[in-house]
């Protein structure tokens, strides 16, 4: 085996694992329940662009400092793009200075959680609990009172102005 049969099969496998665990989704997150709002993958491909699709669906990530809600400072709440549910207040909302939209707290029962141990890491992924989309991961180098930071992919919101 040469160097490059290896790392084109070690990339395969690394892909081929990525895309079974993500169809595993529903199983994975904290509650184990089932969704409120499931569309099939093509009504999720009509409702969303591509890029919306890879980053909600697939557990994607924005580029930091892409999203024009990073600097949004208005009151009001962030929904999810997938379904609408309510997830965060802007009164939540604070510059983590990481590039992406930060929040110490989700609204209540808003959120589900699951283990990401992707690119040889362990992290919090949270999700949508309504739609299962992807938001985004939880750090615990947030600000009081929670210590929390829900560090999101702005695609995967909606800003509704208070």
């Amino acid at each position: 085996m040469n160097r490059r049969h290896f790392f084109v099969t070690t990339a395969c496998v690394i892909a081929g694992a990525k895309y079974f665990s993500t169809s595993l989704i529903a199983k994975e997150l904290t509650s184990g329940s089932t969704f409120e709002v499931v569309y099939t993958k093509e009504q999720w491909q009509e409702k969303l662009n591509d890029f919306e699709y890879q980053v909600m669906r697939e557990e994607g990530t924005e580029r930091a400092g892409s999203s024009p809600l990073l600097h949004e400072k208005r009151a009001g709440v962030y929904d999810c793009k997938g379904c609408e549910l309510p997830l965060y207040d802007a009164s939540t909302k604070y510059d983590s200075r990481t590039g992406w939209p930060s929040f110490y707290q989700s609204l209540p029962n808003a959120v589900e959680t699951k283990a990401d141990n992707s690119f040889f890491m362990s992290r919090t992924e949270v999700h949508c609990r309504r739609c299962g989309s992807h938001l985004g991961h939880i750090f615990d180098d947030g600000p009081q009172p929670t210590g929390k930071r829900h560090c999101l992919n702005g695609v995967s919101l909606v800003f509704r102005e208070a």
